[in-house]
């Protein structure tokens, strides 16, 4: 039976190639794009990187990324913060949590 670590592991891999291919479009890990960078996404506040333009939406909102909240975010970020600016959706849950389970192994910045 795989540890809890080793599956998430394995998610977070899974996560790295979801990532590339859903939403490397809009956002990269280290540099911004027409989405803010994502490394250390994971635990920090919403809107909080100085140098990106985000809706005031997002600045306002008061969100902390977690698993929670990204899981919401991805599913329906307009539900989560009316008047944002990003416009796509991981309908998928277990791709959703792929995806989180990736940024949260990509650490700080």
């Amino acid at each position: 039976m795989p540890t809890i670590a080793l599956v998430l592991l394995l998610m977070a891999g899974d996560g790295k190639d979801l990532f590339e291919r859903r939403c490397s479009g809009c956002h990269a890990i280290d540099r911004d794009k027409e989405g803010p960078r994502l490394r250390g996404v994971y635990g920090r506040g919403a809107g909080k990187i100085p140098e990106f333009p985000y809706s005031d939406a997002l600045k306002n909102s008061k969100l902390s990324w977690d698993a929670e909240s990204l899981d919401r975010w991805l599913t329906n970020p307009d539900q989560l913060a009316p008047g944002n600016d990003m416009g796509f959706q991981v309908g998928s849950p277990d791709e959703r949590k792929a995806i989180i389970a990736y940024l949260k192994s990509l650490g700080k910045q």
